[in-house]
Protein backbone atom coordinates (compact mmCIF):
# COMPACT_ATOMS: atom_id res chain seq x y z
CA UNK A 1 0.00 0.00 0.00
CA UNK A 2 3.10 2.07 1.05
CA UNK A 3 4.05 1.64 -2.65
CA UNK A 4 0.87 2.71 -4.45
CA UNK A 5 0.68 6.10 -2.49
CA UNK A 6 4.41 7.17 -3.04
CA UNK A 7 3.29 6.33 -6.85
CA UNK A 8 0.12 8.06 -6.73
CA UNK A 9 2.09 10.96 -5.60
CA UNK A 10 4.17 10.81 -8.18
CA UNK A 11 1.77 10.22 -11.07
CA UNK A 12 -0.26 13.91 -9.28
CA UNK A 13 2.94 15.64 -9.28
CA UNK A 14 3.48 14.98 -13.38
CA UNK A 15 0.24 15.64 -14.32
CA UNK A 16 -0.78 18.60 -11.81
CA UNK A 17 0.17 21.50 -14.58
CA UNK A 18 -1.17 19.32 -17.50
CA UNK A 19 -4.88 20.15 -19.17
CA UNK A 20 -5.21 16.76 -19.87
CA UNK A 21 -3.77 13.15 -19.66
CA UNK A 22 -3.83 9.39 -20.74
CA UNK A 23 -1.58 6.37 -18.97
CA UNK A 24 0.61 7.55 -22.24
CA UNK A 25 1.39 10.76 -20.47
CA UNK A 26 2.72 8.85 -17.56
CA UNK A 27 5.71 6.40 -19.47
CA UNK A 28 8.42 9.09 -17.53
CA UNK A 29 7.21 6.93 -14.18
CA UNK A 30 8.07 3.36 -15.96
CA UNK A 31 5.43 1.68 -14.47
CA UNK A 32 3.19 -0.49 -17.29
CA UNK A 33 0.25 0.86 -18.37
CA UNK A 34 -2.16 -1.84 -17.22
CA UNK A 35 -0.97 -1.26 -13.29
CA UNK A 36 -1.06 2.89 -14.35
CA UNK A 37 -4.95 2.40 -15.65
CA UNK A 38 -5.53 0.78 -11.98
CA UNK A 39 -3.93 3.62 -10.15
CA UNK A 40 -5.81 6.52 -12.22
CA UNK A 41 -9.16 4.62 -11.27
CA UNK A 42 -8.16 4.54 -7.76
CA UNK A 43 -7.15 8.19 -7.94
CA UNK A 44 -10.59 8.95 -9.51
CA UNK A 45 -12.11 7.53 -6.61
CA UNK A 46 -10.63 9.11 -4.22
CA UNK A 47 -11.52 12.55 -6.17
CA UNK A 48 -7.79 13.90 -7.31
CA UNK A 49 -8.46 13.09 -10.60
CA UNK A 50 -11.25 13.49 -12.69
CA UNK A 51 -12.04 11.23 -15.61
CA UNK A 52 -13.08 13.03 -18.26
CA UNK A 53 -13.71 10.46 -20.66
CA UNK A 54 -12.38 6.88 -21.07
CA UNK A 55 -8.93 7.22 -20.41
CA UNK A 56 -8.75 10.62 -20.61
CA UNK A 57 -8.32 12.35 -17.16
CA UNK A 58 -7.22 16.07 -15.53
CA UNK A 59 -5.99 16.57 -12.10
CA UNK A 60 -7.96 17.59 -9.72
CA UNK A 61 -5.82 20.34 -8.51
CA UNK A 62 -5.65 21.64 -12.74
CA UNK A 63 -9.54 22.07 -12.69
CA UNK A 64 -9.36 23.71 -8.86
CA UNK A 65 -6.43 26.45 -10.45
CA UNK A 66 -8.89 27.12 -13.10
CA UNK A 67 -11.09 28.46 -11.13
CA UNK A 68 -9.18 30.22 -8.53
CA UNK A 69 -8.12 32.25 -11.62
CA UNK A 70 -11.50 32.73 -13.42
CA UNK A 71 -10.81 30.74 -16.23
CA UNK A 72 -12.70 27.64 -15.81
CA UNK A 73 -15.35 28.22 -18.54
CA UNK A 74 -12.91 28.94 -20.76
CA UNK A 75 -11.03 25.31 -20.10
CA UNK A 76 -14.43 23.80 -20.29
CA UNK A 77 -14.21 24.46 -23.91
CA UNK A 78 -10.82 23.64 -24.58
CA UNK A 79 -11.77 20.39 -22.91
CA UNK A 80 -15.17 19.26 -25.13
CA UNK A 81 -12.30 20.05 -28.04
CA UNK A 82 -10.50 17.38 -26.82
CA UNK A 83 -12.70 14.45 -25.06
CA UNK A 84 -14.09 13.95 -29.09
CA UNK A 85 -11.49 15.11 -31.56
CA UNK A 86 -11.56 16.12 -34.48
CA UNK A 87 -14.50 18.23 -33.20
CA UNK A 88 -15.46 22.54 -33.06
CA UNK A 89 -17.84 23.37 -30.51
CA UNK A 90 -21.42 24.83 -32.93
CA UNK A 91 -25.15 24.80 -32.55
CA UNK A 92 -26.76 25.58 -29.29
CA UNK A 93 -24.08 26.38 -27.10
CA UNK A 94 -22.89 28.98 -30.05
CA UNK A 95 -25.91 30.36 -31.23
CA UNK A 96 -27.12 31.20 -27.50
CA UNK A 97 -23.51 32.98 -27.06
CA UNK A 98 -24.27 35.11 -29.44
CA UNK A 99 -27.93 35.46 -28.15
CA UNK A 100 -29.96 34.05 -31.50
CA UNK A 101 -31.52 31.59 -28.49
CA UNK A 102 -32.90 32.72 -25.71
CA UNK A 103 -33.04 29.25 -23.82
CA UNK A 104 -29.70 28.77 -21.80
CA UNK A 105 -28.18 25.44 -23.07
CA UNK A 106 -27.76 22.65 -20.59
CA UNK A 107 -25.19 20.25 -23.19
CA UNK A 108 -22.30 21.57 -24.49
CA UNK A 109 -22.92 20.95 -28.12
CA UNK A 110 -20.09 20.62 -31.21
CA UNK A 111 -20.04 18.88 -34.66
CA UNK A 112 -17.62 16.14 -35.32
CA UNK A 113 -16.57 13.45 -38.06
CA UNK A 114 -17.16 10.10 -36.03
CA UNK A 115 -20.19 8.70 -34.76
CA UNK A 116 -22.67 11.27 -32.92
CA UNK A 117 -21.83 10.97 -29.32
CA UNK A 118 -21.99 12.14 -25.50
CA UNK A 119 -20.15 12.16 -22.19
CA UNK A 120 -20.72 13.29 -19.27
CA UNK A 121 -18.26 14.10 -16.02
CA UNK A 122 -18.19 16.84 -13.74
CA UNK A 123 -17.77 19.60 -15.89
CA UNK A 124 -21.06 18.89 -17.44
CA UNK A 125 -22.92 17.22 -20.97
CA UNK A 126 -21.15 17.20 -23.70
CA UNK A 127 -22.93 15.97 -27.09
CA UNK A 128 -21.17 15.76 -30.35
CA UNK A 129 -23.18 15.20 -33.73
CA UNK A 130 -21.29 13.28 -37.27
CA UNK A 131 -21.45 15.72 -39.54
CA UNK A 132 -19.68 14.71 -43.28
CA UNK A 133 -16.29 15.96 -44.29
CA UNK A 134 -16.69 18.41 -46.63
CA UNK A 135 -19.33 20.34 -44.26
CA UNK A 136 -16.77 20.06 -41.13
CA UNK A 137 -15.41 24.01 -41.50
CA UNK A 138 -16.62 27.34 -40.89
CA UNK A 139 -15.21 27.44 -37.48
CA UNK A 140 -12.15 29.27 -36.27
CA UNK A 141 -9.40 29.10 -33.22
CA UNK A 142 -10.67 31.47 -30.43
CA UNK A 143 -7.37 32.33 -28.01
CA UNK A 144 -8.36 32.50 -24.81
CA UNK A 145 -5.42 32.43 -21.94
CA UNK A 146 -3.47 29.61 -22.88
CA UNK A 147 -6.25 27.56 -24.27
CA UNK A 148 -6.88 27.51 -28.31
CA UNK A 149 -10.65 26.44 -29.06
CA UNK A 150 -12.01 25.86 -32.02
CA UNK A 151 -15.64 27.09 -32.17
CA UNK A 152 -17.95 27.50 -35.20
CA UNK A 153 -18.52 31.27 -37.06
CA UNK A 154 -22.44 32.34 -35.87
CA UNK A 155 -23.35 31.44 -39.48
CA UNK A 156 -21.99 27.88 -39.19
CA UNK A 157 -23.32 27.55 -35.88
CA UNK A 158 -26.54 28.32 -37.56
CA UNK A 159 -26.45 26.24 -39.96
CA UNK A 160 -25.22 22.95 -38.50
CA UNK A 161 -28.37 23.61 -35.92
CA UNK A 162 -30.67 23.75 -39.44
CA UNK A 163 -29.12 21.21 -40.76
CA UNK A 164 -29.85 18.62 -38.04
CA UNK A 165 -33.49 19.50 -38.34
CA UNK A 166 -33.71 19.89 -42.05
CA UNK A 167 -36.13 16.57 -42.27
CA UNK A 168 -38.42 18.19 -38.81
CA UNK A 169 -38.84 21.76 -41.40
CA UNK A 170 -41.13 21.63 -43.92
CA UNK A 171 -42.34 24.90 -44.19
CA UNK A 172 -41.94 28.39 -42.81
CA UNK A 173 -43.75 27.84 -39.89
CA UNK A 174 -41.23 25.39 -38.71
CA UNK A 175 -38.90 27.38 -38.38
CA UNK A 176 -40.77 30.04 -36.48
CA UNK A 177 -41.45 27.71 -34.34
CA UNK A 178 -37.43 27.23 -33.43
CA UNK A 179 -37.64 30.69 -31.80
CA UNK A 180 -34.65 32.25 -33.42
CA UNK A 181 -33.52 35.68 -33.10
CA UNK A 182 -32.86 36.49 -36.54
CA UNK A 183 -31.97 40.05 -35.39
CA UNK A 184 -28.44 39.22 -34.86
CA UNK A 185 -27.85 38.16 -38.80
CA UNK A 186 -26.22 40.55 -40.62
CA UNK A 187 -25.91 40.81 -44.63
CA UNK A 188 -22.39 39.11 -44.18
CA UNK A 189 -23.43 36.20 -41.82
CA UNK A 190 -26.36 35.26 -44.34
CA UNK A 191 -23.82 35.65 -47.22
CA UNK A 192 -21.83 33.06 -45.50
CA UNK A 193 -24.64 30.40 -44.75
CA UNK A 194 -25.48 30.46 -48.25
CA UNK A 195 -22.23 29.13 -48.87
CA UNK A 196 -22.76 26.07 -46.29
CA UNK A 197 -26.14 26.02 -48.15
CA UNK A 198 -24.24 25.75 -51.66
CA UNK A 199 -21.68 23.02 -50.53
CA UNK A 200 -24.41 21.17 -48.60
CA UNK A 201 -26.74 20.92 -51.95
CA UNK A 202 -29.72 19.63 -50.86
CA UNK A 203 -32.96 21.84 -52.01
CA UNK A 204 -34.42 21.41 -48.12
CA UNK A 205 -31.46 23.54 -46.46
CA UNK A 206 -31.53 26.35 -49.63
CA UNK A 207 -35.80 26.17 -48.58
CA UNK A 208 -35.14 26.59 -44.74
CA UNK A 209 -32.81 29.39 -45.27
CA UNK A 210 -34.95 31.00 -47.82
CA UNK A 211 -37.67 31.00 -45.04
CA UNK A 212 -35.32 32.67 -42.79
CA UNK A 213 -35.30 36.26 -44.74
Amino acid sequence: MRNDNIRSKRILKLVENLPFFSAANLAPLGEQGAYLNIILSRQVKRGTVVRLRKRLYVAKSYLNDTERRGVFSDYVEFAANKIYSPSYLSLDYVLHEHNMLTEIPVNITSMGLRKTENFSNVLGNFIYHKVKEELFLGFKVVKKGSFSILKATKAKALFDYLYLRKRLLPDKRAIRELRLNLDELTKKDLKELMGYVETEGSTRMKEAVHWLK
